[in-house]
């Protein structure tokens, strides 16, 4: 739990916090064994969740990709079951289906465009006024993950919640205006904030994620590669077994100096060059340099990531 001298009061805000809080949720999942994503992420998941509409809960798409089960509890401790309806790797968001009344009011969606660095927010996670945090935006610039996954403006708060995914960030005015999806330390000071996805990337792909399950714009191609940027470069830190890359003869340790002909400089460079070449199933060359200076070049037959990932069984 949130201590209490952390969390937001009544006299620290301008909106009703009990009703807007009553919006955010708790939520469980779970993911059978044999999915991609188990390994890394667990077989059961906990977060929150965030009512935008009647019956249908906002989330950071990790928690739900590939669940079979998911479990929505409330702010007065009702469990709800829920149906993963989307989970979208572009943006790194997810919906649920609650399968029953929640009674929970849906939180109006505001927007980031306007935050500037220092301005008041409140992150919650499920659970009330034990589960919200006081925090500040401290930061905002695009965000390379790790597993192929790119945000051109992501959004820094801190202090960081310790239950931060899925969590609701809510701007001044009682609106929500992202969703929390990491916790990262920054050296050497060792400062902890959390990563929050705009709320402004959900407009325009709401639709499609609630009627088709997925982003409408062509699945990017991927590589199945995990990376990092590092003194020497961008680094392969690790590879998907029987993937696009392991296929193609990349292994961990390796530098990637290329994309075709054009260099790469960190990660957020080499995840734009990769994408811009097409869709997935685009044939990606790279360049690798592989211990003393060694390399070569290799042909990456790129794929949709949605073919790798275990299609949960309809409720």
């Amino acid at each position: 739990m949130i201590p209490a001298e952390s969390r937001p009061t009544d006299d620290k805000v301008r909106f009703p916090l009990g009703d807007v809080l009553r919006s955010v949720l708790t939520l469980r999942s779970r993911v059978p064994e044999e999915a991609f994503s188990a390994s890394i992420l667990g077989t059961e998941r906990d977060g929150s969740g965030v009512v935008i509409d009647k019956g249908l809960v906002l989330t950071i798409g990790y928690l739900v990709m590939e669940a079979e089960e998911v479990w929505l509890r409330t702010v007065d401790g009702r469990a709800v079951a829920g149906h993963p309806l989307a989970f979208d790797p572009i943006t790194g968001f997810g919906l649920v289906q609650a399968m029953g009344a929640l009674d929970a009011p849906a939180l109006p969606l505001g927007s980031a465009a306007g935050l500037r660095v220092g301005d008041p927010l409140v992150l919650a996670a499920g659970g009330g006024v034990k589960g919200a945090l006081m925090a500040r935006l401290v930061q905002r610039q695009p965000f390379a993950g790790y597993w192929e996954y790119l945000l051109d403006d992501a959004l820094f708060t801190s202090p960081a919640h310790p239950r931060w995914g899925g969590a609701g960030c809510i701007d001044a005015d009682g609106r929500l205006v992202g969703i929390g999806s990491l916790m990262l330390q920054q050296a050497p000071a060792g400062d902890t904030s959390n990563m929050v996805v705009p709320i402004d990337l959900l407009p325009p792909v709401l639709d499609d994620l609630k009627r088709r399950g997925t982003n409408p714009e062509p699945p990017r191609p991927w590589l199945g590669i995990y990376a990092q940027d590092a003194d020497a470069g961008v680094i392969v830190a690790g590879v998907v077994r029987d993937g696009p890359s392991d296929k193609a003869g990349v292994e961990p340790g390796d530098v990637i100096a290329t994309v075709g002909d054009v260099p790469v400089g960190d990660l957020v460079d080499l995840w734009r060059q990769v994408w811009v070449l097409g869709p997935a199933g685009t044939k990606v060359p790279l360049t690798l340099l592989k211990g003393e200076g060694a390399g070569g070049r290799v042909v990456i037959q790129s794929i949709d990531r949605a073919e790798m990932l275990h299609r949960p069984r309809a409720n």
